[in-house]
């Protein structure tokens, strides 16, 4: 199998070290971006040659297309993975202006910052993959998580429409959803809200129960996911969804077969808003 070379953003935990080490082990090479390299030190040493750590925050438009065109300018890059990201709970009453700005910068307008400044090489070099990662939290949305659901669902947006636009360039596009898994999501990168005493008891809460340090593990094994991940990449037609974690495919079904219910059940009202037939 032929080395392939990466582009992947947030390497220094969760599902980009996890990338990022099993690409290293099989001889990829990686360009990781990260806001502090000493993170990444050990795969600095151990991988000299096929390693490469860029700083790099995705809220800064102009360093991420830089960060890309240093990349590209290097050689091919075959596969971009945009994912840098964080969760932040609490109700939506209760995130402040700056949380709300700086999520959407990262999560949302960094994703699209990146993808749009790879376009132009990928289709250069005649193709290439893009993945982003999202969570099924694109597609299933729950109280106190109203800021992380607005980024992730625009992205899938965003990034579905992308994949219908790049098809002719032979440039793949991947979303990828995976349900809970043993990272640093949970006590790490998350952030929660200030809380407010009218919330109390009220779902928005929920996570709480989530973030417990005493609560179950979650199911998910970011290890067999980054490795799904990498695999998708070797299918043709590029996949535009893979969903990781059974429960997160459960979930998903449930909240997509309810939407569909629902949609059927106004045939009627929405034909009432049509023209006549002949007019």
């Amino acid at each position: 199998m032929t080395a392939r070379t990466w582009l992947i953003t947030g390497v220094s935990s969760g599902f980009g070290h996890a990338l990022t080490t099993q690409l290293l082990k099989r001889g990829d090479r990686v360009i990781g971006t990260v806001r502090d390299t000493t993170k990444v030190e050990d795969l600095t040493k151990q991988y000299p040659d096929t390693f490469t750590a860029r700083v790099l925050d995705v809220t800064d438009p102009a360093a991420v297309r830089a960060a890309v065109d240093e990349a590209f300018a290097a050689g091919r890059v075959d596969v971009v993975v945009s994912n840098a990201g964080y969760g932040l709970f609490g109700a939506a009453e209760e995130v402040t202006d700056a949380q709300v700005d700086h999520i959407i910068a990262t999560n949302l307008t960094g994703s699209i910052t990146l993808i749009r400044a790879a376009l132009p090489h990928l289709r250069a070099q005649s193709g290439g993959r893009i993945v982003q990662l999202s969570t099924y939290g694109g597609q299933v949305a729950f109280p106190g998580n109203s800021m992380y659901h607005a980024t992730k669902w625009g992205i899938e947006g965003f990034t579905e429409s992308v994949a219908q636009e790049v098809a002719p360039f032979n440039i793949g596009v991947t979303i990828v959803e995976p349900g809970g898994a043993r990272t640093e999501f949970r006590a790490g990168s998350a952030q929660i809200a200030e809380p407010m005493d009218a919330y109390e008891g009220n779902p928005a809460h929920g996570f709480r129960a989530m973030l417990d340090p005493a609560a179950p593990p979650a199911p998910g094994d970011a290890q067999r996911m980054a490795a799904r991940i990498i695999e998708s990449v070797d299918t043709e037609p590029a996949p535009l969804r893979i969903v990781l974690g059974s429960q997160a495919l459960d979930a998903t079904l449930g909240v997509l077969r309810k939407r569909v219910e629902g949609f059927e059940a106004q045939r009627e009202l929405a034909a009432s808003t049509d023209f006549p037939a002949g007019e």
